[in-house]
């Protein structure tokens, strides 16, 4: 079994650096793929209230008897003061939980950010009263980042992005680096397809990272991944296989040269495989998050 280090956020809460994503896991999928992950030494699983499988999550984490980092997000749709609240209630119901180790707003919402600062006072009430540990955005591009931090009594302890070698997003990561803010990756691998000009439509694909790969003896997912660690990035790889998730987290026995990170670093495209940030309204993304 793979032991995983720690990130200590800005509040002092250790996180493990390599947790489990379950973004897309169909929810009869999703209890097996967590339990695997426990097995294997993972003690961190992201989830959402928007990914429908929030249930399954608590049942497989339940089942395992393991002390584990358990992270949601508030979907838009519950977003404002009292609403995220009650989105609190849910989410801790569904997970089975008295309290959320981190609780993050999804996205940023600008076209209602005065809902998204509704959001996020109620998340510093719930760390106030100890109902999570720590909390946080996703999706937060710089200009929204600099107005909440105008508003908000707590600093957000992570902002989740999508980062990867073919969009890495270094502006809003600076920030955040500048502000104590730790950036979790999401599609820490490229989890979207991506195209290049090279023809391959993958990072899993990429020479540059291919050769790396071979150097070290370890797949290009490894290397992808270490290259995050490395450089402070706390990373949610996915997936539901048992292979691959024992793979995702056996990377601690090798480390990439300043050469090799700053190649990667190279492969930059500015290219974003997520929706835009700015694109993201309640008219378009709204949906209702169930009771239960």
């Amino acid at each position: 079994m793979t032991t995983v280090p720690s990130l200590t956020l800005n509040n002092g809460v250790g996180m493990p650096a390599i947790g489990l994503g379950v973004f897309q896991t169909p929810p009869e999928e999703t209890r097996a793929a967590v339990a695997a992950a426990l097995a294997t030494g993972y003690r961190h699983i992201d989830t959402a209230a928007a990914y429908g499988n929030e249930r399954q999550v608590g049942e497989a984490v339940a089942g395992s008897g393991a002390a584990v980092f358990l992270e949601t997000k508030i979907w838009i749709s519950d977003y404002g003061y009292e609403e995220t609240l009650h989105a609190f209630d849910k989410s801790a119901g569904k997970l089975g939980v008295d309290r959320i180790d981190l609780l993050i707003l999804h996205q940023a919402l600008p076209s209602e950010f005065g809902r998204t600062l509704g959001a996020y006072r109620a998340l510093e009430k719930l760390l106030g009263d100890g109902k999570v540990r720590a909390i946080g955005v996703s999706n937060f591009m710089v200009e929204h980042l600099q107005t909440l931090l105008d508003r908000a009594t707590v600093v957000p302890a992570v902002n989740q992005i999508e980062v990867h070698p073919y969009f890495q997003q270094r502006d809003v990561q600076d920030f955040g680096a500048q502000h104590g803010i730790l950036t979790q990756a999401w599609a820490p691998i490229g989890g979207i397809t991506f195209y290049r000009d090279s023809g391959h439509t993958s990072t899993l694909q990429d020479p540059v990272i291919g050769e790396i790969a071979k150097a070290h003896g370890r797949t290009p997912a490894q290397v992808m991944l270490r290259w995050h660690l490395q450089q402070g990035r706390q990373v949610i790889p996915k997936s539901t296989r048992p292979q691959r998730i024992a793979e995702n987290v056996d990377v601690f026995g090798f480390e990439l040269t300043g050469e090799q990170l700053a190649a990667i670093d190279a492969l930059d495209t500015g290219r974003r495989g997520g929706p835009e940030p700015a694109e993201v309204t309640l008219e378009r993304f709204g949906r209702e998050i169930p009771e239960s």
